[in-house]
């Protein structure tokens, strides 16, 4: 064997596997989509809309971070939006009325937004029942507990400087926003992949039975999953008051129903498997992309709201079928 053919076996082989990654799909899925809508409509490139939709991303996706912490552990949190509505009216109260500084303000939201959701784990663990029975039930009891107590009136005299975090914008027409969501997401990102706490939260998602054999506390990070969903959701529900320049009892729907559909879709269309144990920041945030761009364009292209709905339900549907067959082949691949 000559000293070429030695050298040349010796390389190593370059794995383009990433290419067929999720998060690739959605890179080349959302720039198809932004390139038809930049050509169809001239309102989608406009620097306005660009700085809309990068503010309804950063708060998207910090919504799809929520659901996606307990989707991990095979969980579900359909209280998110009335977490963070709660949590975000305290928060206004304690700028407006309290006149606390702002810094202090947001810690007590965040730590108000982390109890409540610890209480649903809570719920969860010493019920032995599904996350969704539990929060399906506290989404109905934070909401109406919160309307009881502020009367269902709105915060709308915030500090200027509150609201003025929402208006910053970089290269003309980038929200500031966008940064905070994203550095969230890397906080995120080292927490599952670089610490004792998310490789646990990891196991005991992929298999409870085993994790509990391997001494992995699994009730104690499914309550911790249920309190990191409730302050993200808090954090969802500032940034929502800072944009809207008011704290709004109304501000995610009915029961805080309007944050579900992008809770869902930003994670299973990013890779975060329903079943728990698999987890993709990356595919959350770039899921929250992709339903952001379809729904700008479309009602930039005047679809009727109620299409724009219907046609995300439809991707909803077939994102849970592609959760589905993820499901089966990484089950096959444990099983080779």
């Amino acid at each position: 064997m000559s000293t070429e053919t030695v050298r040349t076996e010796a390389r190593p082989r370059v794995s383009l596997g990433w290419l067929a990654s999720n998060e690739v799909g959605l890179v080349l899925v959302t720039a198809a989509f932004v390139a038809f809508f930049w050509n169809a409509t001239p309102g989608f490139s406009s620097p306005f809309n660009i700085y809309a939709l990068t503010r309804v991303l950063a708060i998207d996706a910090m919504i799809g971070f929520s659901m996606m912490v307990v989707l991990v552990t095979g969980g579900l949190n359909l209280a998110a939006g009335a977490i963070g509505v709660s949590a975000a009216m305290l928060g206004g109260w304690a700028m407006q009325v309290a006149g606390l500084p702002i810094p202090i303000a947001a810690v007590i939201a965040i730590l108000a937004g982390a109890l409540l959701g610890g209480a649903n784990g809570v719920a969860t663990v010493l019920m032995r029942v599904h996350s969704f029975v539990v929060t399906l039930a506290t989404m109905s009891l934070f909401f109406g507990a919160m309307i009881v107590m502020t009367k269902a009136d709105a915060f709308n005299a915030l500090p200027a400087s509150f609201v003025s975090l929402a208006k910053l914008r970089s290269f003309g027409s980038v929200s500031g926003l966008v940064y905070f969501t994203l550095f969230i997401g890397v906080l995120l990102w080292w927490l599952f992949h670089h610490t004792i706490l998310g490789r646990q939260i990891l196991t005991a998602g992929a298999n409870p039975q085993a994790a509990r054999l391997s001494g992995v506390p699994v009730e104690r990070t499914i309550i911790v999953c249920h309190a990191l969903s409730g302050a993200l959701a808090a954090l969802a529900g500032l940034m929502l008051s800072a944009r809207n320049g008011a704290a709004i009892p109304s501000m995610a729907g009915q029961l805080g129903m309007d944050w579900l559909l992008p809770a869902f879709l930003a994670p299973v269309l990013g890779g975060t498997l329903l079943t728990g144990g698999t987890i993709s920041v990356a595919g959350t945030f770039l899921g929250a992309t992709l339903v952001t761009v379809l729904s700008n364009g479309l009602l930039q292209l005047r679809v009727g709201e109620f299409w724009v709905q219907a046609f995300l339900g439809i991707i909803l549907l077939l994102a849970v079928g592609l959760d589905r067959l993820r499901a089966h082949l990484i089950e096959k691949r444990r099983i080779r």
